[in-house]
C-alpha cells in the first residue's frame, strides 16, 4: 500500500458507530463505519460488486455475485447474497467457519461525492467482545476502505503485498491505534467501559500489527 503521508488523518476519514442489536432472539454488536469518498454513487458501486474490480482493492473473489448466490474471497470470508438494490445497497452474510454475521452497504449521494456506510453485525461472543471490542472487524474494514480509497484515486489495482505488510510499517502502526482507539471511543459511547474499551483497543493494535517471532505476517 503507498505511503499515506498523514495516516492519523486517513484514519480520521471514517466515521464509527457501535450499536447493540438482537437478531432472531439472540443479542448482536453492530460495527457502523461511514466514510465520503469523491466518486459518484455510480463508479463506487462498480468497485464494490464487479467481480474483475473488487481484487484491485480488496482481495480475489469468486463465485455468484447475484442474490441467492455464493461468493468467496481468497483466504478469507464467504457468504449468500442477500440483497442487492443497485445502485444503493447490498447485504451479504459473512462466514468464518462456523461464525455467521452479517454486512450491509449503504451508498448515499451527497455533495462532491457519496458517502458509504458499512455495517458489520455479529453476535456477542463476550470473551472475544472484552478482548479485542469492536476493532476486532472495525481495524479490518479500515484498511480495505483505505484500499478503496487509493483504487478510486488512481483507478489502479493497490499491490496486495505491499497491503499486506502496511499495518506492520510505522505508518501502518500509527494508522491501526488510531483507528482502533476511534472504535473504542465508539464503544464507550454504546454504554462499554472506558478503561476494558482502551485496554481491548490495544490488544487489537498488536494483533494487527505485531510480526510473529517466526518473521510471517499474521
Amino acid at each position: 500500500m503507498p505511503l499515506l503521508s498523514d495516516p492519523a488523518a486517513v484514519a480520521g476519514l471514517v466515521t464509527r458507530e457501535v450499536r447493540t442489536g438482537s437478531r432472531d432472539g439472540a443479542p448482536t454488536r453492530i460495527a457502523v463505519a461511514r466514510r465520503r469518498y469523491p466518486t459518484d454513487q455510480a463508479d463506487l458501486w462498480d468497485a464494490l460488486t464487479d467481480i474483475d474490480r473488487i481484487p484491485r482493492w480488496f482481495l480475489p473473489v469468486s463465485g455468484d455475485l447475484r442474490v441467492g448466490g455464493r461468493y468467496q474471497l481468497e483466504g478469507n470470508a464467504n457468504g449468500v447474497v442477500e440483497h442487492c438494490d443497485a445502485p444503493e445497497r447490498f447485504a451479504v452474510t459473512w462466514e468464518m467457519g462456523p461464525q455467521i454475521s452479517w454486512v450491509t452497504v449503504t451508498l448515499t449521494p451527497i455533495e462532491d461525492g457519496t458517502e458509504l456506510e458499512l455495517r458489520h453485525e455479529a453476535p456477542v461472543a463476550p470473551e472475544f467482545w472484552d478482548q479485542y471490542g469492536p476493532g476486532a472487524v472495525g481495524v479490518g474494514w479500515d484498511l480495505a476502505l483505505v484500499g478503496l480509497g487509493l483504487h478510486l484515486s488512481s483507478g489502479a489495482p493497490v499491490d496486495a503485498a505491499e497491503a499486506l505488510a502496511f499495518p506492520t510499517t510505522p505508518e501502518g502502526v500509527t494508522f491501526v491505534r488510531t483507528a482502533a482507539l476511534g472504535w473504542a471511543e465508539a464503544a464507550v459511547g454504546d454504554g462499554d467501559e472506558p478503561a476494558a474499551a482502551n485496554a481491548a483497543a490495544l490488544r487489537t493494535v498488536d494483533f494487527y500489527t505485531v510480526v510473529p517471532e517466526d518473521g510471517t505476517e499474521s
